[in-house]
């Protein structure tokens, strides 16, 4: 076996060292309890879904927009490079080679390269204080914090989906009643014409029946214009520019219980946005830990070979580099990283704050439209209904003039306007209180709103 050199034992160490790198791995929170059953965009992974057709369903929207949405893709892309990040932050500083010669043509008579001095010197820094496992601790908390973030995306992707698809849902229902009202228009204009003919009634009833049925009308059309823009919207969450999908299905008029708000409470542990900061202030400890072992001064070790020409003799050259931390001891980055995490403190406190504070609102405003849909579903609209259909006998009977029914008839179109406007503020309500939370408040939440 031919024998190696001895002086390139200095350099096979330091390339050694410069070269091997630990496994760097990111703990990356959990998914929360809200649509963890459903796919999401993993990246590199291209999206497999295709444009949807026929009916609708929730749980479909949702995870069309939970894999193809545009936003949330890209927040995975934050992950993937946090994870390039923590593994750039494991590898040590590149060693330097450095090749010198010296009297290439002294004064003395020698030419050339005859008298030159030659030297390869390789140098290694050597990390001091434990800097580079410091530093791969903040990488990897940069890391779980972008995977909070990807989580908060997913959360805010998963509740848009379900306040857009339950406008679309409010939307088909006014376009329902506003067909409704047009057809019960025409069979009244045509009513009033036919006694109007008769003589039965003064031709300024027949006016009063034409405007309500070119009202009427105009209602249906903005009505489903109206529609047509929320379906668009509700696509525009996976990433189409039109809607393909025939009307969504659901049943917008069911109502479950409302929970406490002190059963919810103790569910904000849930929400991302509370429970980052866990994490967050876990990172800026590991900061100020990194920022303190950087008063520590790197040592450069060097190591290498000098050559004299004229004698045909060579020589060992070690060498140590040290700086001396007379001046800059990193003060100024220890009081930043410090008054960081300071801040990170009371940012989780107001986050903490904010979340009640929310969840309270959100809750008032679940309790406020239950309350009120069910007087609506239990009194209002059946009074209404009973009003107009005695108009509506009345008036074939000749005891009511049309204006009766008309007015009759505005109140239960009315009404049935309110309850789908509190239905629909009441469904919002329950996304924005699972939003919070960070899970569904009934089993069937996700597969009918």
């Amino acid at each position: 076996m031919r024998r190696l050199p001895l002086y390139t034992l200095p350099a096979t160490v330091l390339l050694a060292l410069g070269c091997v790198a630990p496994p760097v791995s990111l703990r990356l929170p959990a998914p929360r309890p809200l649509g963890e059953g459903l796919g999401v965009y993993a990246s590199p992974r291209p999206p497999s879904f295709g444009e949807p057709t026929g009916a609708l369903a929730l749980r479909d929207a949702l995870s069309l927009a939970l894999v193809r949405n545009p936003e949330l893709g890209a927040a995975s892309w934050d992950v993937r490079a946090a994870e390039a990040r923590a593994l750039q932050a494991g590898l040590r500083p590149n060693p330097e080679l450095e090749a010198e010669a010296e009297e290439i043509a002294r004064e003395s008579g020698s030419a050339g390269l005859a008298g030159a001095e030659a030297s390869l010197v390789l140098s290694q820094v050597a990390e001091l204080g434990g800097k580079r496992a410091k530093r791969v601790r903040v990488a990897q908390l940069d890391g779980e914090l972008a995977g909070w973030d990807y989580e908060t995306k997913r959360l805010e992707v998963f509740s848009a989906v379900a306040e857009a698809f339950i406008e679309v849902l409010a939307a088909q229902e006014r376009a329902a009643l506003a067909d409704d009202m047009a057809r019960l228009a025409e069979r009244g204009y045509q009513t009033v014409a036919a006694k109007v003919k008769a003589g039965k009634e003064a031709p300024v009833e027949e006016d009063k029946a034409r405007v309500e049925l070119a009202a009427s009308r105009i209602e249906l059309a903005q009505a489903k214009r109206a529609l047509a823009a929320r379906r668009r919207a509700l696509a525009a969450l996976w990433g189409s520019r039109s809607a393909t999908f025939s009307p969504v299905s659901g049943q917008i008029d069911a109502l479950a219980p409302v929970p406490p708000a002190e059963q919810l409470t103790p569910l904000l542990a849930q929400n991302p946005d509370v429970a980052r900061w866990a994490a967050e202030l876990r990172q800026r400890q590991a900061a100020l830990a990194l920022e303190q072992a950087s008063r520590v001064p790197d040592v450069t070790l060097s190591g290498g070979v000098a050559y004299f020409n004229e004698t045909d003799d060579g020589a060992f050259i070690v060498g140590v580099g040290l700086p001396l931390p007379l001046f800059d001891r990193n003060q100024g980055g220890i009081a930043e990283a410090r008054a960081e995490l300071a801040k990170a403190r009371e940012e989780q406190r107001a986050a903490e704050v904010q979340a009640h504070a929310d969840l309270g609102e959100a809750h008032e405003g679940l309790a406020s439209s239950h309350e009120e849909a069910t007087a609506l579903k239990a009194e209002v609209l059946p009074a209404a209904q009973r009003a107009f259909d005695a108009a509506q006998e009345g008036y074939r009977q000749g005891k009511f003039g049309y204006l009766e029914v008309l007015d009759a008839q505005r109140t239960l179109f009315e009404a049935r306007q309110k309850l789908i406007e509190t239905l629909a503020a009441y469904h919002k309500a329950v996304v924005s209180v699972e939003r919070l939370v960070g899970r569904t408040l009934t089993p069937e939440s996700t597969n009918t709103n």
